[in-house]
């Protein structure tokens, strides 16, 4: 902890310079360094809070010890033990809410998200739960304040998706929706079995956020841009445009096709916006070979044996297999209600950190 400490002290003057820097007519006029800064005060205010709250204790137990050995009133005496006593238990948590907000930040966390969900293993079943699985998200996004536009999907004809792609938007949608990675299981009666029995179907989902401009600026010449007539429902303006658009990036053969707007521009721009999160999420690897791990491990080959989370129709139960978590409410998780999920798995990433560093530290 001492450690900790010695890097708040400087975290505290940067802080207080900030602040500074925020009331100058200068930074003010200058609207975008002063989103900037107010960005990286805002992001360090809790923990300075924190940190002086921690510090007003460690006084206030001083003082209060000079009055339990200096004063000779008992009522005083009796008083400042009591106060010492309340805030002596209160120190141990600010110290492990402390080193939690000094924990090295997922510089992705603030940002909006693309997530795609396939159907896998099982069929129309594996589509079906699919479609569950989106409005699982777009419940709990709406719980969030959050904003879900659908970018890309392919249906099937009993009603779920082969694919879906939505992009989410709003505050910290990263940081919590990251650990949806992964294949997804479900057990349940399928709407087509006559025999009552329960069967077995698995759905994947990746999670990738999206990258602005200034993250990543793909070379015109390295896409490749084909467009066609779309297909599906859309009447006789399918039949007479070219609207539909596929992009290739030919460095690393990664395809995105859009179809689902009226106008080739509309879908270019998207296909866009999924080509830049896609390339990014690929360079942000090694090499090929490390990409293609990281995949697998994230969101796996959709077999009914990869699996992240099941989701248990007839015992109405959810379990997380990462964390061993299990909640007897599935009806209400399908209902958007992942908080309890969500914040389980951030607290054992969290904790998993915590340890980490002990051991560096030892």
């Amino acid at each position: 902890m001492d450690n900790v400490m010695a890097q708040l002290e400087g975290l505290v003057a940067h802080y207080e310079e900030l602040q500074e820097m925020m009331a100058d007519p200068e930074v003010i006029n200058d609207t975008k360094r002063y989103m900037e800064i107010s960005k990286e005060e805002a992001d360090l205010r809790e923990v300075v809070q924190k940190y002086k709250k921690y510090k007003e204790n460690k006084k206030e137990i001083q003082d209060n010890q000079e009055i339990i050995s200096n004063e000779t009133d008992s009522d005083l005496i009796e008083m400042a033990k009591e106060e010492n006593n309340e805030l002596e238990a209160e120190i141990p948590k600010l110290e492990e809410e402390i080193k939690i907000l000094m924990l090295p930040k997922d510089p992705n966390d603030d940002k909006d998200i693309i997530m795609e969900i396939r159907g896998a293993a099982g069929g129309d079943e594996a589509s079906l739960f699919a479609g569950d699985l989106l409005r699982m998200y777009e419940k709990y996004a709406e719980r969030q304040g959050w904003q879900v536009e659908m970018i890309d999907s392919e249906a099937t004809e009993v009603g779920g998706y082969k694919r879906v792609a939505i992009m989410i938007t709003g505050e910290k949608v990263y940081s919590k929706l990251k650990y949806e990675n992964g294949a997804h299981r479900v057990q349940r009666i399928p709407v087509t079995e006559s025999q009552g029995r329960v069967h077995t179907s698995t759905a994947t989902v990746a999670v990738m956020p999206e990258y602005e401009q200034v993250d990543i600026d793909l070379d015109p010449k390295d896409i490749r841009v084909d467009v066609y007539r779309s297909s599906g429902a859309g009447g006789q303006h399918i039949n007479k445009t070219s609207s539909a658009v596929r992009m290739t990036h030919l460095p690393t053969g990664i395809v995105v096709a859009m179809q689902d707007q009226r106008s080739q521009q509309q879908n270019r721009e998207k296909a866009m916006r999924i080509l830049k999160s896609r390339v990014y999420d690929y360079y942000e690897s090694q090499n090929r070979d490390q990409y293609d791990a990281e995949r697998k491990n994230a969101v796996g080959t959709g077999d009914r044996s990869e699996r992240i989370r099941t989701y248990n129709y007839p015992q109405n139960r959810v379990t997380d297999h990462r964390i061993g978590l299990t909640l007897n409410k599935l009806d209400r998780v399908m209902n958007g209600e992942l908080d309890e999920i969500i914040d389980a798995l951030i607290l054992y990433n969290q904790t998993k950190q915590l340890e980490e560093l002990a051991d560096q530290n030892a």
